[in-house]
């Protein structure tokens, strides 16, 4: 390894193959970071995203970097739409979404995802003497969702600090959440200037290879290219 390639700063990005974890891999490479993506495989029904991740990490040259995690317990435990058959997607036909109140937690919530994935990450940022950790946790469009609050985001870079060498030894590794108070029209406008492969990704709780259009994940994404004045660049069946 050149001593350049020694000396650049380095960020781990826990990469889904969704629009905000994408778009975060490309903030985290106009930032001048060497990147370090990593996936999680953990029995969720859209594994499709899966896919999308691979190819988001060959788009920006980082294949072999690209880890991909199995967490088969996160389905066994259940608990949630996007990991339970028995509890299903919510959509904006059944009125479930627009319906629910505000503080109710959906039900697309999994248990523990978002703490896991950081504890993993980090290990992974340890060891590649990554310095920052990116993830696309959005507390304007998913308030429901507990571990995407600031608030969680802080705590966990404070047990970071307590529980890793590099913490102990001073160096830390920071969490970097630059999606966390952008509407999904800003993540669209920023990400397209930076030239961001959406094309190559999916946001679709479904997992199917057209995109539904009518579950939460997938209206969000749709009404955020259409605030950003853009056409959405994946095919959806409505």
């Amino acid at each position: 390894m050149s001593a350049s390639n020694e000396n650049k700063k380095r960020a781990v990005i826990i990469l889904s193959g969704g629009l905000d974890s994408t778009t975060c891999m490309g903030l985290a490479k106009e930032a001048g970071y060497e990147l370090f993506p990593i996936s999680f495989d953990y029995g969720q029904r859209h594994k499709i995203e899966i896919e999308n991740a691979k190819q988001v990490a060959e788009h920006y040259g980082v294949s072999g970097r690209h880890k991909i995690i199995k967490l088969d317990f996160l389905r066994d435990f259940g608990g949630s739409a996007l990991t339970d058959d028995n509890i299903d997607v919510p959509n904006v036909v059944d009125g479930l979404t627009e319906g629910s109140e505000e503080s109710e937690i959906p039900v697309t919530y999994v248990p523990g995802r978002n703490l896991l994935f950081l504890s993993i990450a980090t290990s992974y940022a340890e060891v590649t003497g990554s310095e920052a950790i990116y993830i696309g946790v959005n507390a304007l469009d998913y308030s429901g969702y507990p571990d995407c609050r600031p608030e969680f985001i802080h705590k966990v870079e404070e047990v970071i600090a307590l529980a890793t060498k590099v913490g102990v030894e001073g160096k830390g590794i920071t969490i970097e959440t630059p999606l966390i108070d952008w509407t999904k029209a800003r993540i669209v406008q920023e990400g397209l200037k930076i030239g961001v492969p959406y094309e190559l990704t999916t946001s679709c709780y479904n997992g199917k290879a057209e995109a539904c259009g009518v579950c939460d994940s997938c209206r969000l994404r749709l009404k955020g290219f259409e605030e950003a004045g853009s056409k959405d660049p994946i095919a959806y069946l409505a």
